[in-house]
């Protein structure tokens, strides 16, 4: 080793500077300053470069001792040149250097670390030419398995950090490029690296990283399912940050960046994902839809596709995204092809596994409904079938709200013509008789028939709360006819049987009713009378109810004629719990006039037959003890007749021979 081979810089130095101790190494350090010192001073400034030169060299070396003899060398060159004199020479100081970050020797890398720490500390802003590469090893090093070259990376970083945060005119998108191309690192000290620089840079009122948000958020919200706490912490800080300085300058997102937004934060919403993505996600919603409006009614369906099945969370902002989506969908119009994908979502979740869900799915077709009715018709051939099939939901809340949108489209003028009454396979007389209903109606009822009919479990169970909900919805006469008119052409003996006794005990008992009982007692328009003829008809199936209705319409002499004909009945158990339900009705307020009627001297005789009748067929049990008890307590000699307030027997206004064959025939069927 001769001077002339490392000149300027001495052979003794270089043996010193190369050696394996520490000590001697830090004392050669002092040497390679005062000579580069001395050196710039004399302008000797080729014979610097050549100095600088030598030294790289050490670095780039395959010995150990020699890498790390140019690494302090070259710090000690740096702060020779000084604050002043050192920006020029950036290159040839910071250049052999990035390599050693990676070295497979931990001490080189640690020295790496405090080697372009004195320099950056001497150069500062004249570092940053080297941003990317500086970034790069700082990130990899971050991670490093050695706690003291982490140690040495976290200060060299800090110290970059202040320098990038010194230089107003500052590059941000080549930081921002960096961050994005390593957001989706699975590492949590990379992780933690990358957010406290996103932290730290959006902290400072100069620099404006908002824009850049789209391009980074998917992978800071995946980074909140990161294990540790105090990532998950700081990512949700950053976060916040964004949010806060989305909501003070919100044109700092243009609508490609908030249409890519949506799409991140919806993605994150899935019940698969962290619950605290899950969470800031829709708040992160929510504040976009305040922000931005009707803009992002266009999204609809992907918010959608968000926020239903988070619905039934309410910790979460489901819920109160779901409401102003409603209220902007109340203001503003939506063009065709934006209701054809809603739709396409809502049906797809109308058969979620969670009752909130599918409640709010028909809040949902409901709202449409009412917003924009006409626009909604386009799609009712989709709708109407899938509303139909929720009549079997297992809820009672979906069931009632599916009941109340049914009813709304039954009631609809919008488009009527879309339904073809012809395929309904209804003959000429059914299909006058069912003249001025709404074909939805009568679709409707087709379909809930045909639903009775093949799960007969719905039937028992729901059949009473469907009808009466229908009844208290929609004009329980027109419900009543369409279904009466539809039974008349039933083949099923059975289940005709069924869903008489069924309407029957609804009409009898229930207080949505009280209207239609009251018209089919006055029979005082042709409406109620043909009505009054097709219930009779369909009641023939059951002649306990039968009898039921003409109480009902006190109509006693043809109740008298049924009762008699009750002989040729099979008295089954199901027969005898008819009648025993039909005492009991008797008994009841809502035949209170049926009880007075006793008191009539007209009206005495045939009522007398039917209670005779039916305490005949009845064997002693409770019902036969009560309508024993009353017809003892009818009195012979007492009549009301005469009295004025006494009820006049009206006239019979329907043509009972047609009928009573009818009913004949059903009994021989």
């Amino acid at each position: 080793m001769s001077d002339g081979q490392y000149g300027p810089i001495s052979a003794g130095i270089i043996r010193s500077i190369t050696d394996k101790s520490y000590e001697r190494r830090k004392a050669a350090a002092l040497d390679v300053e005062k000579l580069v010192r001395d050196l710039f001073n004399n302008n000797q400034l080729s014979q610097l470069d050549r100095c600088l030169s030598v030294l790289a060299e050490l670095i780039n070396s395959g010995n150990s001792n020699q890498r790390k003899g140019g690494l302090i060398g070259m710090a000690a060159a740096s702060i020779a040149l000084g604050n002043k004199n050192a920006p020029p020479y950036t290159p040839k100081l910071v250049e052999p250097i990035i390599p050693c970050f990676l070295d497979a020797d931990l001490q080189i890398r640690y020295y790496a670390c405090e080697s372009l720490y004195n320099i950056a500390k001497i150069c500062k802003t004249a570092v940053l030419e080297h941003f990317t590469d500086i970034f790069d090893v700082l990130w990899r090093v971050t991670a490093d398995s050695d706690q003291n070259v982490r140690g040495g990376a976290e200060l060299l970083n800090r110290l970059i950090t202040e320098i990038v945060l010194s230089k107003e005119d500052f590059d941000i998108a080549i930081l921002m490029a960096l961050i994005r191309d390593r957001i989706y690192t699975q590492t949590s000290s990379n992780r933690r690296f990358i957010l406290e620089w996103l932290n730290t840079i959006n902290s400072t009122p100069y620099f404006s990283i908002c824009n850049y948000i789209a391009e980074i958020s998917d992978g800071l919200f995946k980074m909140l399912g990161e294990q540790a706490a105090a990532v998950r912490d700081l990512c949700e800080t950053v976060l916040g940050n964004f949010l806060t300085a989305i909501k003070f300058k919100p044109e700092s997102l243009n609508h490609e960046d908030r249409i890519q937004m949506v799409n991140v934060l919806v993605v994150h919403t899935h019940e698969n994902e962290p619950f605290l993505a899950r969470k800031l996600s829709l708040i992160w919603l929510e504040e976009f839809v305040k922000l931005y409006k009707e803009e992002l009614l266009v999204m609809l369906s992907t918010f959608l596709v968000g926020i239903l099945p988070s619905i039934v969370e309410h910790e979460l902002r489901a819920d109160a995204v779901n409401r102003l989506l409603m209220a902007l969908v109340n203001e503003h119009k939506l063009d065709q092809d934006i209701l054809d994908k809603t739709i396409e979502v809502l049906l797809k979740y109308i058969k979620h596994d969670i009752v909130e869900t599918r409640v709010t799915v028909l809040n949902w077709i409901r709202h449409l409904h009412s917003a924009m009715p006409g626009q909604l018709f386009v799609h009712m051939h989709l709708i109407f079938p899938v509303l139909l099939n929720t009549l079997s939901d297992t809820s009672d809340e979906v069931l009632l709200l599916d009941l109340f949108l049914i009813s709304n489209i039954c009631q609809a003028e919008s488009s009527p013509d879309q339904v073809d009454v012809s395929t309904f396979g209804l003959d000429e007389n059914a299909l006058k008789q069912v003249s001025h209903i709404s074909p939805f109606l009568i679709k409707f009822a087709l379909s809930l028939l045909e639903m009775f009919r093949t799960e007969p479990t719905l039937l028992r169970e729901r059949g009473v709360l469907i009808i009466r909900q229908l009844c208290l919805l929609l004009e329980p006469a027109q419900i009543y006819r369409v279904i009466c008119v539809l039974l008349e052409r039933e083949s099923k003996h059975n289940f005709a049987q069924e869903m008489v006794s069924t309407l029957h005990g609804v009409l009898l008992t229930a207080t949505e009713l009280f209207i239609l009982r009251d018209e089919l007692r006055s029979l005082s328009d042709e409406s109620s009378r043909s009505l009054f003829e097709c219930i009779f008809r369909v009641w023939s199936n059951r002649p306990i109810a039968l009898l039921g209705l003409c109480l009902l319409s006190q109509h006693y002499q043809q109740a008298a004629d049924v009762a008699l004909l009750l002989s040729q009945v099979d008295i089954t158990v199901d027969v005898l719990l008819e009648i025993d339900k039909l005492v009991n009705l008797v008994e009841s307020p809502v035949l209170a006039y049926v009880r007075m009627d006793l008191l009539s001297s007209v009206h005495r005789p045939p009522l007398c037959t039917v209670l005779s009748a039916l305490l005949m067929l009845l064997p002693q049990s409770e019902a036969f003890v009560t309508l024993h008890k009353r017809l003892q307590a009818v009195p012979a000699l007492v009549s009301i007749d005469n009295s004025p307030y006494a009820p006049k027997v009206p006239p019979c206004r329907i043509d009972f021979p047609p009928l009573m064959l009818h009913f004949k025939a059903a009994l021989a069927r």
